[in-house]
């Protein structure tokens, strides 16, 4: 927000954006779409793709 408040008009504009679009980020999408999509795509959503298998170490916990 310390952007909004400079002299400068683009600078202004420019902190607003930014400002707008990371609390349209914080609610919308990390709160409301990813729980959302999560639920909807069940275990497709945890699916590791064969060739990271390779790569990833096997992990028991």
């Amino acid at each position: 927000l310390t952007f909004a408040f400079g002299n400068e008009r683009i600078i202004k504009e420019f902190g607003i954006g930014l400002a707008t679009a990371v609390a349209v980020d914080a609610t919308l999408i990390r709160m409301i779409l990813v729980p959302a999509l999560m639920q909807l795509w069940g275990k497709a959503n945890w699916w590791l793709p064969k060739r990271l298998e390779r790569w990833l170490p096997k992990i028991k916990i």
